[in-house]
């Protein structure tokens, strides 16, 4: 049963705001926390709901309870049946949409600001009274079966991605994928997904972001009035395994109907705050940022190994993840010799620190990227919550500024003591002909 808070008193609970870098930090008692960011550029804004849960908190014979939950909010509640949440943003000419990731779940619209008090109606109802009916699920896991064979399973790339990851990690939730394990998916049931519901979707693990044209005291006091009588669950309890040090080389081999030979290599890092991860960051942008980078004019212009080759890092995690280096193979060429090429790259950079123009590019476009992506509210409000999912959204603040202090011997620091064989995981896929 819901316990009722009378307004007057509500008023008196209410935290008080906390105003840093453009972002107003509002909290109620039970739990909630808010934050906006006023922007009048446009009469537009954007609201977003963010709960802290994803694949990461899935357990063994589960995976995928998040990315199906995400489907099944879609299908309404009592007071608003399957697919009316949509049509009534739409009838405003609004968008409106979620994605789940392994750390969190996100639920948005963006809507002519003077009609965004439908994001509070509809997500405050939505936090409470999703109907999760037996036949609605059954046809929902129909539905994410399909796009797991499309995705996955009938993408040589995207499954040899899963087993990289699902063998890098030993015992950490990471190893699983966002969109669950087809055999997970086929015993899954109704009420599996009702209790996840009731365990997460509550006020005390989210977290509501509204970002553009708004006056955000006037906000907090509507989103108060919806969301204050929503029953906290302090009780729950997240058991998350800490991956043990990897001890040596692991590879996986992949043999599957595909055009051409493919790598996918991945080496554990930290995750933000850690000071090494700044580095990582601008590692990635000098091995594979454009055409001019290491690994793009070695393997694909000089040497013609390969089609196309790059790094990723992104570190914006809950718990330490993955550096990754991918090439896809021309024909004809051996993979192995490929393969030795991509490694003699990095073992440059361990040997001879990459230069100052080098370290300034990457750094250049990481810096325009993060500033000139924030034009944009949506994106605004995007990676203020992606920072707090992963700790703190005050962590933004910091971004660009431990980006700065990136230099080249930083560079090579971070690659000898991470991009090594014991720390790494290679997957090769190999072409099965049709």
């Amino acid at each position: 049963m819901r316990k009722f808070i009378p307004a007057f008193l509500l008023l008196i609970l209410i935290i008080p705001s906390l105003c840093f870098a453009g972002v107003r930090e509002y909290k109620i008692p039970n739990g909630i926390k808010v934050l906006m960011v006023e922007d009048h550029k446009a009469p537009i804004a954007v609201f977003q709901i963010w709960y802290r849960v994803g694949s990461r908190n899935e357990s063994s014979g589960k995976t995928g309870l998040s990315h199906l939950l995400e489907h099944m909010a879609f299908k309404g509640t009592p007071r608003y049946g399957s697919k009316t949440l949509s049509q009534m943003v739409q009838r405003f000419g609004g968008i409106d949409n979620a994605f789940t990731s392994k750390d969190y779940t996100v639920y948005f619209q963006r809507l002519p600001s003077n009609k965004i008090d439908l994001s509070i109606e509809l997500e405050s109802d939505r936090m409470q009274n999703l109907l999760l009916e037996e036949n609605e699920t059954l046809a929902e896991l129909s539905v994410v079966m399909e796009e797991r064979r499309l995705r996955y399973e009938d993408d040589p790339q995207s499954m040899l991605y899963e087993e990289v990851v699902s063998t890098a990690f030993r015992t950490h939730p990471y190893r699983t994928p966002i969109i669950g394990w087809m055999s997970d998916l086929e015993i899954i049931e109704r009420q599996d997904l009702y209790d996840y519901y009731k365990n997460y979707y509550s006020p005390d693990n989210a977290v509501i972001i509204i970002s553009g044209d708004i006056n955000p005291d006037e906000m907090f006091k509507k989103v108060s009035e919806r969301f204050s009588n929503i029953m906290p669950k302090p009780q729950r309890k997240i058991n998350i395994s800490k991956e043990p040090s990897q001890k040596g080389q692991r590879i996986v081999y992949l043999k599957k109907q595909a055009e051409l030979p493919y790598i996918l290599t991945a080496y554990h890092t930290p995750s933000f705050p850690d000071e090494d991860a700044y580095s990582l960051e601008v590692l990635a942008g000098v091995l594979s940022e454009g055409k001019s980078s290491r690994l793009y004019k070695s393997l694909v212009y000089e040497k013609k190994l390969a089609l196309s080759t790059g790094a990723s890092y992104s570190g914006i995690n809950k718990d330490p993840f993955l550096f990754f280096l991918e090439t896809v193979a021309l024909p004809n060429r051996d993979i192995e010799e490929v393969k030795q090429a991509l490694f003699k790259e990095i073992e440059e950079i361990k040997l001879k620190p990459p230069t100052d123009f080098e370290v300034q590019k990457a750094k250049n476009q990481i810096e325009s990227q993060f500033i000139m992506g924030q034009d944009s509210i949506f994106f605004q409000a995007q990676l203020i919550g992606m920072f707090e999912m992963a700790g703190d959204w005050r962590l933004m603040d910091k971004y660009i500024e431990g980006i700065r202090k990136v230099t080249p011997e930083d560079l090579q620091r971070v690659t000898k003591k991470y991009l090594h064989e014991d720390n790494r995981t290679v997957g090769i896929l190999i072409p099965e002909e049709k």
